[in-house]
């Protein structure tokens, strides 16, 4: 027998659960960069649980961010043609691209409000991870742009004028990169979109590079000027690591892949409710997720028995989880 679970928060039998944490994060230097590149929250009180409220605030903050990096790629562009910096046109490169990212992702949040229909009988969230495909794209090909100029400019150096221009347009491509990064993260956290919490770390990864503009602005002050088309080449190099791992986590999402703390969590969320050896499985649809709990159970239960284990085991998962769509409970 399968009982869907509701949107009900009532028990059946009384159990009482607290909120479980599966894991502990790594601590000191190795904590600090983790936190910083990898931030989340475990507040089941930081979602949104309306699907339409949270699309709305993700397309809030796309519209946003896409201004505000925009507006930095066209000062650090303005500056470019006055310098001739190719480590500034190589993070200028960049930064227009990542504002074209969140072009697909916006269209993704409007296409994934679209309900279910017979075709497609889980609705249209996985466009989401659809446009990480295309914000692949986008890294890769900004990447091979920037490193093509660079090795040009390598072997065919030219003088870079307005060394002040160039090291305050690094700057405010930092201030800019971390600004957008802060909110993308913090919305895509509260309405637990994974791409948009990605996209505030390309974000936040951008704006290192663009701190890279500025140790090669230093470097030819101090009187080696092949540091502007190298630290280029680094930024190339750096966008390329930041495509491994970009590629990996949407095809992971594609795959139905979740993080094993996830599940974690989710298991120890059940384990005062459901019957022992009961299995969980995880998946991902946009900035949903779809619980479904496989639980062994006795012949001579009730109905009202088997109900009462299905809301017992919703109430539980939606206390502890965050941003959950549905949960189903299969008896067996």
């Amino acid at each position: 027998m399968t009982q869907t679970g509701s949107h009900a928060h009532d028990h059946g039998p009384a159990h009482a659960h607290e909120p479980a944490h599966a894991h502990e994060h790594p601590r000191g230097l190795k904590g600090f960069f983790h936190g910083l590149f990898v931030p989340h929250s475990h507040d089941a009180a930081d979602s949104v649980d309306d699907a339409m409220e949270s699309s709305a605030k993700g397309i809030r903050a796309l519209k946003i961010s896409l201004a505000v990096l925009a507006a930095t790629a066209l000062l650090q562009l303005a500056v470019f043609l006055f310098s001739g910096s190719v480590a500034l046109l190589a993070d200028t490169i960049h930064n227009f691209s990542d504002a074209l990212t969140a072009v697909p992702l916006w269209i993704a949040f409007v296409f994934g409000r679209r309900v279910a229909n017979r075709t497609y009988t889980y609705g249209f969230g996985r466009a989401e991870d659809l446009a990480g495909l295309f914000i692949v794209a986008m890294i890769a090909l900004s990447a091979v742009v920037a490193a093509v100029e660079s090795v040009t400019r390598l072997f065919n150096p030219q003088p870079v004028i307005n060394l002040g221009w160039v090291l305050a347009a690094g700057l405010i491509g930092f201030a800019g990169n971390e600004l957008v990064a802060v909110y993308r993260i913090r919305v895509g956290r509260e309405i637990g979109s994974a791409a948009l919490v990605a996209d505030g770390i390309h974000a936040r990864t951008d704006g290192f590079t663009s701190l890279a503009v500025v140790a090669g602005v230093i470097g030819v002050w101090l009187g080696f000027p092949l540091a502007d088309p190298i630290i280029g080449i680094l930024i190339s190099v750096a966008i390329f690591v930041l495509l491994w791992g970009t590629a990996r986590d949407i095809g992971r999402r594609l795959l139905d892949g979740v993080d094993p703390h996830l599940l974690d969590r989710t298991e120890a969320a059940i384990a005062p409710v459901a019957p022992p050896s009961s299995t969980v499985r995880l998946r991902w649809s946009g900035h949903r997720l779809h619980v479904e709990v496989t639980a062994p159970v006795e012949p001579e239960w009730t109905m009202a028995e088997l109900s009462g284990l299905s809301r017992s085991v919703e109430q539980a998962v939606r206390a502890n989880v965050r941003n959950v769509g549905s949960v189903v409970v299969v008896a067996r």
